[in-house]
């Protein structure tokens, strides 16, 4: 492709690190332009990043520079889609952090905008687009375990707070664990077995406080705004049934992160927060491992950026999509409102399987 496709991120928190380690050896994106709410994290994510890159003041001075082609939008969940709308308005394409909005209404808005100015928006998770994930759709796509009959995704934990030291947003709306981990594993799912069509699920809030568990705000403790323990089925457009528990609320777990069973076998596939991972095959006897066979190798944060610039430049759809992030988005938040009003409930928006990525697909760098 000509030239590289030049980023202005907005947001230097802690996953900001991970995207500028991406950016800096791929020659089809370049960071221009860096703004946060804390000038001094800004400036270190400049200095960080090869080149000169500027430190805007405001989210308005960063895109409204002409050396900024497109937003990467990593600020917190209840911010993704004003920053979005804004960064459009500019005629710039956006590639954000999951959720893509925390609400429908927002998301909407956020396709609509893109769809009136003629603009590409993204959104995380492309971890699925690393070997892990994309090695077990090669296995669906190629008939390894027959016709798909269930699938199984599970992420258990106590939750961020020991770890993180600033886990406010993860439990304030557009947080807890299905907004914040469900991404990673629906988007494997919808990979896997296409679209969702209809969902049933249950929520539970055990606790109304939680305790920051390290820096400098350890002891400090949070009201607990969002449900922390949700579980579900959903039936997929190709009449799978997936089963799905996102849980704060577990202290230890042996549970697989994800299963796919067909009527010929089932596949071991593995934690979809990560790019690589092994992926395993039983046909009825011993589960053996499968080789990598699809999927971005060394992947990393910001693959789907560079994905959407490749994209972009090629004229094709890009796989980290906001189409299918809506969808995501409101299957989540169906299946809440599922759980709380005890009910199934349809899903109403649909999104097509991104194209599946070949293993000899090669992110320029």
């Amino acid at each position: 492709m000509g030239e590289p496709l030049r980023i202005g991120m907005v947001g230097a928190g802690k996953i900001s690190g991970a995207y500028l380690d991406t950016l800096a050896r791929l020659d089809t994106v370049r960071l221009t332009a860096v703004t946060d709410l804390d000038p001094d994290r800004a400036k270190a994510a400049a200095m960080q990043a090869p080149g000169d890159v500027h430190v805007a003041g405001s989210v308005v001075d960063l895109v409204s520079r002409e050396d900024v082609d497109a937003v990467l939008n990593l600020t917190i969940p209840a911010a993704h889609a004003g920053v979005a709308l804004v960064a459009l308005s500019m005629g710039k394409h956006v590639y954000g952090e999951k959720p893509l909005a925390a609400t429908r209404e927002e998301a909407e808005s956020v396709l609509a905008a893109a769809r009136a100015g003629g603009l590409r928006v993204g959104c995380a998770p492309d971890t699925v687009l690393g070997t892990g994930t994309q090695t077990a759709r090669k296995a669906v796509d190629d008939g390894l375990i027959g016709t798909p009959v269930a699938a199984t995704a599970f992420m258990a934990s106590a939750g961020p707070e020991d770890w993180h030291p600033d886990p406010d947003f993860y439990y304030r709306p557009g947080g807890g664990p299905l907004l914040d981990m469900g991404p990673y594993y629906l988007s494997a799912l919808v990979h896997l077995l296409g679209p969702v069509v209809r969902v049933t699920g249950a929520a539970s809030r055990p606790r109304a406080e939680r305790e920051i568990g390290s820096g400098p705000r350890a002891g400090t403790r949070l009201a607990v705004e969002v449900d922390t323990h949700v579980s579900g089925i959903l039936e997929h457009a190709g009449g799978a049934l997936s089963t799905l528990v996102m849980s704060f609320d577990v202290q230890a777990a042996r549970l697989p992160r994800i299963e796919v069973h067909g009527t010929e076998g089932s596949l071991s596939v593995p934690d979809p927060n990560w790019f690589e991972g092994l992926v395993e095959l039983n046909r009825g006897g011993d589960w053996a491992p499968l080789p990598a066979s699809a999927g971005y190798q060394t992947a990393g944060r910001g693959t789907g950026l560079a994905d959407m610039a490749e994209a972009i430049a090629d004229g094709r759809p890009h796989r980290a999509s906001a189409e299918l992030a809506h969808h995501v988005l409101d299957v989540m938040l169906t299946l809440l409102d599922a759980a709380h009003g005890g009910r199934s409930l349809p899903v109403t928006t649909r999104c097509e399987r991104p194209e599946r990525v070949d293993l000899g697909a090669v992110q320029h760098g």
